[in-house]
């Protein structure tokens, strides 16, 4: 091939690609529309682990689309009020939420798996069940049913067992005790005794200071220290079995997630799965000191007793029973759940399981 021909071709391949690049650039837009969506949170502003959430949710689907598809977030009550998150959704008032699905229990207790169970699964357990062992797809089957689709987007950890005006060690102990605490636990608790409270976030503090309520559980030692519990209430328990391993969810209006390119879909579900690690990750690291600063501020730290676990796992067996007696989705979920967490926990057991208790044991013992 002479110089003259290789040039004039390698023209012809240049004109091409340009031209190509030209062809490109129409269609990519074009598959990149510009949306402003709203968001309102389940949470206030003040708790920036929580709200926090929702906002680096928005940030995230917001740089990943060059800013073409804008959330604005709103704190809980600014336009919805927490209970009216799902209606919201559900009706298209806001495209999006995001809450803890428990909230919405007396819905349908099938609600409660979308954040956990009593004796459920621990954060890590939680994820691979969601990602891994088909949970996703069976809750979503039941959001469907509400014209909803979600998506994990944070996990607390294990939560602590709340603040209480005197100690409880005995079953017994527990008998008519006022107690601040939402959906299912209270479920369970009431079958010993307990007398179920729900009293939203802001609420809690002048009802325990006043009496109202005799202990109320919130989150754990970041967010618990942010609304000062300790000060009216010095028994911090321990642990929150209602509460093994909270997920939070995006929730999406179906009908405007179906009119989502898939560029769109993926990009939300890739910022929900960000926010899932990045929300655990932020209180395993702030939960550590403020732990410190509440015991050093007075609050006096118990571990519910073997008897009071034992009684209260057994309680919610016998609450699964009943209600997989009349509620198929809920059967559908609680069979999955209990089936996949018998094997995680044969798991942790071994290699996480001894380690973690072998370092325990080097700490108790100062050698740390």
């Amino acid at each position: 091939m002479d110089r003259r021909s290789f040039i004039k071709k390698a023209g012809l391949v240049t004109g091409g690609a340009a031209a190509a690049s030209t062809l490109a650039a129409p269609a990519i837009a074009q598959s990149m529309p510009e949306l402003k969506w709203r968001l309102t949170s389940a949470f206030p502003k003040a708790l920036d682990t929580l709200y926090g959430g929702a906002e680096r949710f928005a940030k995230a689907v917001g740089e990943m689309t060059d800013g073409k598809f804008q959330i604005q977030t709103f704190a809980s009550g600014e336009i919805v009020p927490t209970a009216g998150l799902v209606d919201a959704v559900q009706n298209n008032t806001v495209e999006m939420g995001h809450t803890a699905s428990y909230y919405y229990f007396g819905k349908d207790p099938t609600f409660a798996f979308g954040s956990t169970v009593p004796f459920g699964l621990s954060s890590r357990g939680e994820n691979a069940w969601w990602y891994y062992g088909g949970a996703l797809d069976l809750l979503n089957k039941f959001y469907a049913k509400y014209n909803i689709i979600g998506f994990p987007a944070g996990n607390t950890g294990c939560q602590m067992g709340g603040w209480w005006r005197k100690e409880v060690n005995t079953v017994e102990d527990l008998k008519g005790v006022k107690f601040r605490v939402g959906g299912f636990g209270g479920v369970v608790l009431s079958k010993l005794g307990v007398v179920p409270q729900n009293i939203p976030g802001g609420d809690i503090y002048p009802a325990l200071e006043k009496g109202t309520v005799d202990a109320a559980e919130w989150v754990g030692p970041y967010d618990d220290e942010k609304l000062g519990f300790y000060k009216v209430a010095k028994y911090y328990y321990y642990p929150g079995w209602w509460e093994a391993g909270t997920t939070l969810h995006t929730f999406i209006n179906l009908d405007q997630w179906n009119t989502l390119p898939p560029s769109y879909q993926a990009i939300v579900k890739q910022a929900c799965a960000a926010v899932n690690v990045d929300m655990q990750v932020q209180y395993d690291a702030l939960n550590p000191a403020a732990l410190r600063r509440l015991v050093s501020n007075g609050a006096q730290l118990r571990a519910f007793s073997p008897e009071i676990l034992s009684a209260c796992f057994d309680a919610a067996n016998q609450t699964y029973d009943e209600i997989s007696a009349t509620n198929e989705d809920f059967k559908t979920l609680i069979d999955s759940l209990k089936a996949f967490r018998n094997e995680e926990n044969l798991w942790f057991q071994i290699a996480d399981g001894t380690y973690d208790n072998f370092m325990y044991g080097q700490q108790r013992a100062g050698k740390l």
